[in-house]
């Protein structure tokens, strides 16, 4: 015979999951499982948070990255050397965000609510609501 266990502690979160585990997800395939967090997650504030700051850098990212190719090709259209240099742009740009993204998934392991600049109050009020 076994000894009983205790059962672990349940998370208080309505995702099952913990809430910095779930905030840390909301960065993942965003806006997607943003999405969905936002969706399942009913209570937790920081949750919500995470999942609108994830959605709002997302079609942030979106926009600029669709501005960004059309100076591209307009670019390339003038001179390919302006192309090359632009394109450069455009790498510098999407390691920016990959940066930006890890600090945001590390803070929201953390606990923390990191503003992202310009995004982050738009994502605390609607996680306020």
């Amino acid at each position: 015979m076994t000894a009983p266990q205790n059962p672990p502690p349940a998370s208080s979160g309505s995702s099952g999951l913990e809430p910095n585990v779930a905030s840390l997800l909301c960065y993942i395939c965003s806006p997607i499982s943003a999405i969905i967090f936002l969706v399942i997650e009913k209570n937790n504030r920081d949750v919500k948070f995470h999942a609108w700051q994830s959605i709002f850098l997302a079609v942030a990212v979106i926009a600029i990255s669709i501005v960004l190719m059309i100076l591209s090709f307009i670019m390339f259209r003038i001179s390919y050397g302006l192309g090359g240099v632009f394109q450069f742009v455009i790498w510098i740009f999407d390691l920016g965000v990959l940066a930006l993204v890890i600090v945001a998934m590390i803070k929201a392991y953390q606990k923390e609510r990191w503003h992202i600049p310009f995004i982050g109050n738009l994502a605390e009020q609607q996680a306020n609501k």
